[in-house]
């Protein structure tokens, strides 16, 4: 089976970037978009100077539970770089869900709680929420976790989005919110 097949079988339709836009994105960035597969497992990330952002992983059912999601994030983690993720939020009739955040958990990634993420999928449309979880060598807040996550939604997600899909994704600033629950301070992408 091929690399973006495995992540079709895992992964809802609404949270997929097309072939046409991975392959893109690996041939124009190949500098800093990368992609690590084997029979067992697929991950494609971007590496920029100071972060990491994980656009996919995935590990194949018959290989879960050996470890193999904990090796990927520790070669990741060996960078000593902010690791940066985007996460479905917990459906407790689907306990993938659950298992995914836990797994991260596991790994000492956050859970953020200030940073607010809705986009549409460009192969659906369909409206998607998404969680931002993360992992920092140097205990980063998560105000500077969210200027990555913009930097990330700018230069990845919405890389030639018109030319391949035929439409654009909403800017970071409809999409991405910093919310500071306890200051009441909201903060938009600009």
């Amino acid at each position: 089976m091929n690399w973006y097949k495995m992540l079709k079988t895992y992964f809802p339709v609404e949270e997929m970037k097309s072939k046409k836009h991975i392959e893109t994105l690996l041939k124009d960035k190949q500098h800093c978009y990368f992609l690590d597969y084997s029979a067992d497992h697929v991950i494609l990330f971007a590496e920029f100077e100071d972060f990491i952002f994980v656009d996919y992983v995935y590990v194949s059912s018959q290989s879960r539970g050996k470890g193999i999601g904990k090796k990927i994030i520790n070669k990741l983690k060996q960078k000593n770089k902010t690791i940066i993720l985007e996460v479905e939020p917990i459906i407790e009739s689907d306990p993938d869900t659950k298992k995914r955040v836990h797994f991260y958990e596991r790994e000492d990634f956050k859970l953020s709680q200030n940073i607010h993420y809705n986009k549409n999928s460009l192969l659906t449309g369909e409206k998607v929420q998404l969680n931002i979880m993360y992992w920092s060598p140097l205990q980063e807040s998560e105000l500077s976790v969210f200027s990555k996550v913009i930097r990330m939604y700018e230069e990845i997600h919405t890389y030639k989005d018109k030319e391949i899909y035929g439409h654009e994704h909403a800017k970071a600033h409809q999409v991405l919110q910093y919310h500071e629950e306890k200051s009441g301070v909201v903060s938009k992408a600009i």
